[in-house]
């Protein structure tokens, strides 16, 4: 069993709007909703075995604060009342108040310290592990093909920026206005083809052991478990990786704050979980995941509805 909570974006602030101007946020509140969290995965029976924090720990506007790092240090603490490990995913908002470089040296940064379980890129945050035996969970990094948290003097830059710009041809590379593929914008991100290939060697293991793997990033990677804006730029490749295997069950994913899920013509579920940030005070938004030989069960709190995933 385990935990899993996206999109706290956690700034001690007043509760603000998103970048429409028309969804409330409740920056503060966020903090004790994960505090609520928290209390009922520790009182969890059978116990949790870890917590899944899906990307977008902390909201941008710390950086324009100076308060990044005590942003980041509260929610770190409140999760660390836990005696379970947490795998971070990484999303725009943590990118937007740190660089790469800053955040292989936080507590969001969860690849073990071994050499053999992520790509050879020590700051791409992609990584793998075995939480039981026949089961293999899969944390992806969305962002290694990124404009954000980068050098703009670097390769990586500039190579994403190339991306991005032949298919985004807004002033504002935000913008999805009028673009044939939406989903190029800046808040968004890719995969680069050594992660790609590095998930394809993990998955052809996974198969030759006869695993089940659990996948994990912030960033969907289905159409459908999306709005058509917020997904991966080369979710495609993704994809294509998922479906030359058998071992996948279920893609986890964050970044779309209302939540969307479908199952694919693999047989694959995509699960894009519900954000805390946009969760009223009197509600929550976070679940715990049983997982068992035929099917993982979804206990969902507050916004987040049960669920039943059939292999």
């Amino acid at each position: 069993a385990f935990g899993v909570v996206a999109d706290i974006q956690f700034a001690d602030a007043e509760d603000g709007h998103d970048f429409g101007g028309c969804r409330r946020r409740y920056y503060r509140h966020s903090l004790r909703l994960l505090r609520e969290a928290v209390r009922a995965w520790a009182g969890e029976s059978p116990p949790i075995d870890f917590v899944l924090q899906l990307g977008d720990s902390i909201d941008g506007q710390n950086a324009r604060r100076g308060e990044t790092e005590s942003a980041l240090q509260q929610v770190l603490e409140v999760l660390g009342q836990l005696s379970v490990p947490v795998h971070h995913a990484w999303g725009n908002h943590e990118l937007y108040n740190f660089s790469r470089a800053r955040l292989v040296h936080t507590g969001l940064y969860s690849r073990p310290a071994g050499g053999s379980d992520g790509p050879p890129d020590r700051e791409c945050h992609a990584y793998h592990c075995s939480p039981a035996p026949r089961l293999r969970l899969v944390v992806l990094d969305a962002y290694d093909v990124s404009t954000l948290g980068t050098d703009p003097g670097s390769p990586r830059y500039q190579e994403s920026l190339r991306v991005l710009r032949e298919k985004n041809s807004n002033d504002d590379l935000n913008s999805p206005e009028g673009l044939k593929e939406p989903h190029f914008v800046a808040f968004n991100g890719g995969f680069s083809q050594a992660q790609l290939d590095w998930f394809d060697e993990v998955l052809k293991f996974s198969d030759e052991n006869q695993e089940k793997v659990i996948v994990t990033a912030h960033l969907p990677i289905h159409p459908c478990a999306s709005n058509g804006v917020c997904l991966a730029w080369n979710y495609e490749a993704a994809l294509s990786v998922i479906h030359a295997h058998r071992c996948v069950v279920c893609v986890l994913a964050g970044h779309l704050h209302d939540g969307a899920y479908c199952q694919d013509s693999h047989g694959v579920h995509h699960l894009t979980l519900e954000g805390l940030i946009e969760t009223p005070p009197e509600s929550n938004a976070f679940g715990t995941v049983h997982v068992y030989e035929d099917k993982m069960v979804l206990k969902g709190r507050g916004r987040i509805p049960d669920r039943v995933l059939r292999f």
